[in-house]
């Protein structure tokens, strides 16, 4: 490409960001236009519901880079703006003050938008979702010593939002619908871990519970449940999932299908068109089919294959799946997609939480997670990757090493 190309980039988030930065990186001359629909540079998503809601960390320490490095870049940056539509006959994108920018090549980086409570109610002041900075910032001076706070939502938002706001001194209610916490991530072992974990910090857990609707008496919201009980709160969190950004997509004819479809170069079914990061499904050879990974690791890196093949280089997204979740002082990660046709192995003992569990398709692992356990996890990920063979009885065995080869 030549100095008077220009690439253009819709979103602004971990994946933009890093897309932007991989371009000048890998010594793209052209214009790099970033659009954001937010009003600050690319940040970090993870600190927001962990080091931001406590009050640990400033706004500006999420940012992807300082700010003279992300100066340096050279971007035509355009935050809070939206584009409206995707003029692929032209090759523009159409801005929501009716401007016009021309792409060569252009990077769909849109992410989502947290889903919201669908009940009467739902959209009652102070029923709040955690996405975005604001959001972030809204929530924080809310969670107070004393403040009655319903988070709706056993996954993984839920429950780190759950553990910020009891280390707050909030009294804490969780409403998951699904028999246990996590239950479409991890197994159960896990989940029971989740709820001794969040019980023993002093979080009302109640499984298997409906909201049927939200109402305000006065300064109270009532949270009335399918099983009749009403839950006081000043303040209610959904943390019920992602919807993820693909109206411009559908509306500009591309391949959607809960989310942007990419080959694994990221590519769209428009050539010209690349999506990255939490709006983008690709096949993944560990899940055995098209995914759609709602990750920090995801974002980035998804992100730096998108910019590099936009390029013209040949960078292959085909990443083993990696997530990581942190509540009061547990780090849980989680490597691989565990499936219910997989052997479960459990080395260690989870009623004092010090145990890892695996999962096995005959002798090769394909997935494994656990609590605090980032040493022992991060070989498992060299075992995965390289189908090293194991031996289920030994890996139950804390007294036996992980196999190295």
């Amino acid at each position: 490409m030549t100095e008077s190309a220009q690439i253009v980039i819709i979103g602004a988030g971990q994946a933009g960001g890093w897309a932007a930065a991989t371009l000048r990186a890998e010594g793209y001359a052209g214009t790099i236009v970033l659009i954001g629909d937010e009003p600050h540079p690319p940040y970090e998503r993870p600190p927001l519901s962990k080091a931001v809601l406590k009050g640990e960390a400033a706004p500006e320490h999420t940012h992807l880079m300082p700010a003279d490095k992300f100066e340096a870049l050279g971007l035509d940056f355009r935050p809070g703006t939206t584009v409206t539509a995707i003029d692929r006959d032209a090759r523009e994108v159409v801005l929501g003050d009716g401007d016009r920018v021309g792409y060569d090549k252009l990077l769909l980086c849109t992410g989502g938008t947290a889903r919201a409570l669908p009940v009467p109610g739902g959209d009652l002041e102070g029923v709040l979702t955690l996405r975005t900075l604001a959001d972030a910032e809204q929530l924080k001076s809310r969670l107070v010593d004393g403040a009655r706070i319903v988070v709706v939502g056993g996954g993984w938002i839920g429950l780190e939002v759950a553990a910020t706001a009891r280390q707050a001194g909030a009294e804490v209610t969780v409403v998951e619908a699904m028999p246990r916490l996590c239950q479409r991530s991890v197994p159960e072992v896990i989940s029971d871990y989740l709820l001794r974990l969040h019980e023993g910090h002093g979080v009302k857990v109640l499984l298997e519970s409906g909201v049927e609707a939200i109402t305000r008496e006065g300064d109270t919201l009532r949270v009335e449940l399918a099983d009749g009980t009403t839950l006081p709160a000043d303040t209610v969190v959904a943390g019920i999932g992602l919807v993820p950004h693909t109206g411009l997509a559908e509306e500009a004819g591309l391949d959607v299908d809960r989310g942007v479809l990419v080959g694994p170069d990221c590519r769209t079914s428009d050539p010209d068109i690349f999506a990255a990061g939490d709006v983008a499904v690709a096949d993944n050879p560990w899940h055995g089919g098209p995914i759609r990974l709602e990750s920090w690791q995801n974002a980035q890196d998804q992100g730096i294959a998108a910019a590099k093949n936009a390029m013209g280089s040949e960078a292959r997204h085909e990443p083993l799946p990696w997530f990581w979740s942190d509540q009061y002082d547990v780090n849980l990660q989680i490597y691989g997609i565990a499936k219910p046709e997989h052997t479960v192995v459990v080395r260690g003992t989870p009623d004092d939480g010090n145990f890892l569990v695996f999962f096995l398709d005959g002798d090769k692992m394909v997935s494994s997670m656990g609590p605090n356990g980032g040493r022992d996890l991060r070989m498992t990920k060299r075992i995965i990757e390289r189908g090293i063979s194991v031996d289920a009885t030994a890996l139950a065995d804390p007294g036996t090493p992980l196999p190295k080869k």
